[in-house]
């Protein structure tokens, strides 16, 4: 190992080889941490190739079990996003794109920090598993064309190791390191394509969309590499997506976007992002097809069909999200007010995350228990023009002691004597 380390401290692309003698002897635990973390290090400041990613993304991927879903005829197709705040996009996406016909088997993650997750938002629905066997699975992706269910103990356990000892030794911000770390995961699952969501600005991980765009070409190239179909999309994430943060609250807020009265940058991510799912499933011959076939599935209300049969499918009370007064509300709700007259030319979305994590909705910890009733409802976005004593937001908690949070929360919005815009929602599209 200590020649594998100083190959990449010096410059040196490693091969095959030495990157899959460094995964496997660190997984099997016959590497210790101590060079494991020199290794990392090395990769933050002398970086890897294509090539050199797309093996050690490989070798990640192969430490485990991967998920073998050929018994599903046609084209599997799976969504990532690289994180953000109110980004309830999978909750519309994958019901959406199965109603055109497609095949989303996906495994998601639980909310860490100021983001939140989509297993977390779908155990707000009371009675809905998140844990299927490989039968169940592959079975209800066939039967209805989507299912989302939590990560196996056993898919990726590299990345697990890995990731832990990136957290406390300052090696986390690495592209290459970042790439494979989500395209591992991605790839063990199973899925023939990929379109990946990659976030950037104050509430994202990817601070600026140059970083952003950076990951994006990273992870399509593994993708490629690797002989899978992967395109991504470059999203902002200045503002939060949609108005609802929090777990019940964006299940809402998804239901009302499948009903056709959702906020408009939603409306906008779901649409591009569907089109370009359904033209990797073979289904759409190009982006404005598939954006015509996902708008025809929010008017005619398959969508909506769909996300009850995917929910009630996984042991969910359906009759929460025919009847969205079922869900349990917060004993406490604050109004948030404007303290002067002007336009909204910023909402800090990390701000935001972080003050509903707060509230309850979110967790600093994997292991800390989190409130589904608690969060944030945006009532204003940016570019939006308010009074003074105007409600910007509203607070929802089970807290009795937040005064501090809602002060914080009244600071995350910035405001002009002249009207600015809302940045661009989609960026770039890389494939």
């Amino acid at each position: 190992m200590v020649d594998v380390i100083e190959r990449k401290r010096d410059g040196y692309a490693l091969s095959e080889e030495e990157i899959a003698f460094f995964v496997r002897g660190y997984t099997d635990g016959k590497i210790p941490d101590y060079q494991a973390a020199a290794f990392l290090m090395a990769i933050v400041l002398r970086g890897m190739d294509e090539t050199e990613t797309a093996i050690l993304t490989d070798q990640m991927m192969h430490s485990g079990e991967t998920i073998d879903l050929k018994k599903i005829p046609g084209i599997k197709v799976d969504k990532h996003s690289t994180g953000g705040v109110g980004d309830k996009t999978s909750l519309v996406l994958g019901p959406l794109v199965a109603a055109c016909g497609g095949k989303l088997a996906k495994m998601s993650g639980r909310g860490l920090g100021h983001t939140g997750g989509t297993l977390d938002k779908m155990e707000s629905i009371p009675g809905t598993r998140i844990a299927l066997s490989d039968e169940e699975f592959t079975n209800q992706v066939k039967e209805i064309g989507i299912a989302i269910i939590g990560q196996t103990a056993e898919i990726d356990p590299a990345d697990k190791k890995l990731y832990a000892l990136r957290d406390v030794t300052a090696t986390v911000e690495s592209i290459p390191l970042i790439a494979s770390s989500i395209m591992s995961k991605k790839l063990a699952s199973g899925s023939d394509a990929i379109l990946l969501d990659v976030k950037y600005g104050s509430g994202a991980f990817m601070k600026n969309v140059e970083d952003a765009r950076k990951l994006a070409k990273a992870m399509v190239a593994i993708g490629d590499k690797l002989g899978r179909d992967t395109k991504a999309v470059i999203t902002s994430m200045e503002e939060p997506l949609g108005f609802a943060v929090g777990n019940n609250l964006e299940v809402k807020e998804a239901i009302e976007t499948l009903k056709g009265r959702g906020p408009q940058d939603l409306v906008e991510l779901c649409k591009t992002a569907g089109a370009l799912m359904l033209v990797q499933s073979h289904i759409a011959a190009d982006k404005e097809e598939g954006e015509r076939l996902i708008q025809e599935a929010i008017e005619n209300g398959k969508g909506f069909e769909k996300l009850k049969e995917f929910i009630g499918a996984q042991g969910g009370d359906v009759s929460y999200l025919d009847d969205v007064s079922k869900f349990q509300v917060a004993k406490y709700i604050h109004e948030i007010t404007s303290p002067k007259a002007g336009y909204i030319t910023r909402i800090d979305a990390l701000g935001i995350g972080l003050s509903a994590m707060k509230l309850g909705a979110g967790r600093a910890e994997l292991t800390d228990p989190i409130d589904h009733t608690a969060g944030i409802v945006l009532r204003k976005k940016v570019g939006d023009y308010v009074e003074e004593g105007d409600v910007l937001a509203l607070a929802y908690t089970n807290k009795e002691e937040v005064a501090e949070v809602l002060r914080d929360i009244g600071g995350c919005f910035l405001y002009s004597k002249k009207k600015k815009a809302a940045p661009a929602l989609i960026k770039d599209i890389v494939s």
